[in-house]
């Protein structure tokens, strides 16, 4: 009797690339990252915990990075197809808040300024006491002036601040302030976001 091979359920994994690359089971949802990516800008997706918005979001990343290798046999490779344009990589600006502990003061602010700072690092930019949105305009200039590309900004746990400081109204009203400061730049510079 022939043994069939066991495939991983993908239990608590929250990269494409690790889910694909390790043999997960993937049900493939590529087809609507393909519509996404084609029908328009910006999105927010809201759905309850625990919905996979980061598996999405790291869908997307890998899309947007122009990773076809991860995507051979999904819905998507064969929808790309005749597209030239598919697969070109952009410049991916992936915002995660899971990463951080916002009970203290200031933390969302060193939350930004540690990704802005990473990325900085990789477009080669010294870094100037300017505010965060500030640096991340910047960012999104050179990203531009580098690769000739648009960029995608990707945001992850975006409610994670917010949850923590319910406890603690003043931290919570400040966690608003700031997000609203920082992204609202993005309005500003839509022509350097991509598709």
């Amino acid at each position: 009797m022939q043994k069939r091979e066991r495939r991983k359920l993908p239990i608590g994994i929250q990269s494409f690339a690790d889910l694909r690359k390790n043999g997960y089971i993937y049900i493939d949802k590529t087809a609507y990252v393909y519509e996404l990516v084609h029908s328009g800008k910006p999105y927010f997706l809201s759905r309850p915990r625990r919905f996979g918005k980061s598996l999405f979001l790291s869908t997307l990343r890998a899309c947007f990075e122009g990773k076809k290798e991860l995507f051979e046999g999904l819905a998507i490779e064969a929808l790309e197809r005749d597209n030239p344009d598919a697969w070109q990589e952009y410049p991916v600006f992936y915002f995660d808040f899971n990463k951080g502990d916002y009970k203290h003061e200031n933390a969302l602010e060193e939350v930004l300024s540690a990704h802005l700072e990473e990325w900085e690092k990789r477009y080669r930019m010294e870094r100037k006491e300017e505010s965060l949105s500030a640096r991340f305009c910047n960012l999104l200039l050179k990203a531009n002036a580098d690769t000739g590309k648009q960029a995608v900004v990707l945001v992850d746990e975006y409610d994670k601040p917010l949850l923590e400081g319910t406890a603690n109204r003043p931290s919570e009203e400040r966690s608003k302030v700031v997000f609203k400061g920082f992204f609202s730049v993005l309005k500003s510079y839509m022509e350097y976001l991509g598709r």
